[in-house]
């Protein structure tokens, strides 16, 4: 059996510091199959995972992988030893680009036939995608059987009156099936996760599934607490379908390095898995990959790589949900009056790849009615930016009795709350005064005095509309963070 990848290398632009294989500030296709290659070769990630969205997309990167770095490919075997995983768009969510997930399903047998005759065998180089924004198991049973039924049955359609199959014409279309990975990001489709993979897996003989849980973008849609608490619910419930079906279920949690999306970082290693003792497989983003020096990331890239994972943790599910939601309004309360400063300094947040990733979904402007923000990274480098880390928004909501269940399921609270605290500034004018207050109160707070002053810089340049120098110093605060948002 194949050794599930622990480590998945992501394109998810949290970076402020570019990789040295860079032709601009923005990685293009060209760049993304070099990174593919330095996550493989360098950092010793033996997961990529491909975005087949927006524009640029390029079905043609195994071609490139395995003719530009052939003595690497040789020794590691493409589907065998490192893997690409591809990342679908959602047709019943991003309509615009819906027959990209065709064009990219009816990609995989061309990049057998190309890794059949580098290799000289039958194994497949891409046989899993992953579907973002999964709702139904409908959803996820549709792109398993259109290949199936569709991308490799029609291989056995005869052409014309002479008998001739679409195989005979062109030769067989391989691999016979594949596998989709569930990607559930909404606070409903999460709860609901185990019932959406029993229900998929009841009529297939699959010995395991690997399912993806966002945390950054619940984080940005509910606040932090509620992400953690979410993923742990999930995750306890994944479990217990596993035990109860025979399936090995093997979770994926899409990290980022702000402690708001997820505190993923080479030094952070140990403390982010002990968080999620029951995850197979992490993400390492850009910051982590780029933000720090190649030692440290190969070094956390061979720790999570070297894990054993562990069970779920329990959570009492009722009381969970009760604090979320008191939880989440306060949260959602701070929003918005911040939106219109998030947005303004948002725009001077520079790109750091020329396609987006998928598109998302931000549930408080579906809840207020108008309300629209950033993707998460930028809506987290923004409050940053301003001395305002999104990790304290909503924690005045919270009493002493709210505080003590968090720390008991989130095991990691107060030493995130400690690493944000370094980035608070209290004095730009756009940390309210009461919240200041609490965040001193639940945990000590010791500024990085140097990122304190770029931050009241920003303040002032703002105030004073001189936006001219904004970028720069927005990536000289993210500079002292090790991370863009």
């Amino acid at each position: 059996m194949i050794r599930i990848p622990q480590c998945m290398s992501t394109q998810h632009p949290d970076n402020v510091t570019l990789p040295f294989f860079a032709e601009s500030p923005e990685l293009g296709g060209e760049d993304e199959v070099q990174e593919a290659y330095y996550a493989y070769s360098h950092l010793g990630c033996r997961e990529q995972m491909w975005d087949c969205e927006g524009k640029e997309v390029d079905n043609f990167v195994v071609r490139k992988l395995l003719s530009r770095y052939d003595t690497f490919f040789r020794e590691k075997k493409l589907g065998r030893d490192i893997f690409l995983t591809l990342r679908v768009p959602n047709p019943e969510v991003e309509t615009a680009e819906a027959k990209i997930l065709l064009e990219t399903l009816e990609s995989i047998p061309r990049s057998f036939d190309t890794a059949c005759l580098f290799y000289g065998d039958d194994c497949p180089p891409i046989f899993e995608v992953i579907l973002p924004m999964t709702a139904s198991h409908t959803a996820i049973d549709n792109i398993y059987r259109y290949y199936t039924d569709i991308v490799v049955g029609k291989q056995e359609r005869s052409l014309g009156e002479g008998g001739m199959t679409i195989a005979d014409w062109i030769g067989r279309f391989r691999p016979d099936r594949i596998n989709v990975i569930p990607l559930f990001e909404e606070m409903d489709h999460m709860l609901d996760a185990h019932n959406v993979v029993r229900r998929y897996l009841e009529d297939k003989d699959i010995a395991h599934q690997r399912v993806f849980l966002a945390r950054s973008d619940p984080a940005m849609n509910y606040g932090l607490i509620s992400a953690v608490l979410l993923n742990k619910i999930a995750l306890r419930h994944l479990q217990e379908v596993s035990e109860e079906t025979g399936v090995r279920l093997y979770p994926i949690i899409g990290v980022g390095s702000a402690p708001f999306r997820g505190g993923l970082s080479p030094g952070t290693v140990d403390r982010v898995t002990a968080e999620y003792p029951s995850v197979h497989t992490f993400t390492v983003q850009s910051a982590f990959k780029y933000d720090h020096s190649l030692e440290d990331v190969q070094n956390a890239v061979r720790r999570l790589e070297g894990r054993m994972s562990g069970r779920a943790r329990p959570v009492d599910e009722a009381a969970a949900l009760d604090l979320m939601e008191r939880y989440t309004q306060a949260y959602e309360r701070r929003l918005g009056p911040l939106a219109p400063l998030i947005n303004r300094v948002a725009r001077y947040i520079p790109e750091r790849r020329k396609r987006k990733l998928h598109i998302g979904l931000f549930g408080y402007a579906r809840s207020t009615g108008g309300i629209t923000l950033p993707r998460a990274i930028k809506f987290t480098a923004a409050l940053y930016s301003v001395g305002l880390p999104p990790e304290f928004l909503g924690l005045d909501a919270l009493d002493e009795a709210d505080l003590g269940f968090v720390r008991e399921n989130y095991v990691n609270f107060d030493e995130d709350l400690r690493t944000a605290a370094r980035f608070l500034n209290a004095e730009t004018g756009f940390v309210p005064r009461e919240l200041a207050s609490r965040v001193a109160d639940i945990v000590d707070v010791e500024p990085d005095e140097e990122h304190t002053a770029i931050t009241g810089e920003i303040a002032r340049v703002l105030r004073d509309n001189d936006t001219g120098r904004l970028t720069s110093l927005i990536l000289s605060a993210a500079h002292r963070r090790r991370f863009l948002g």
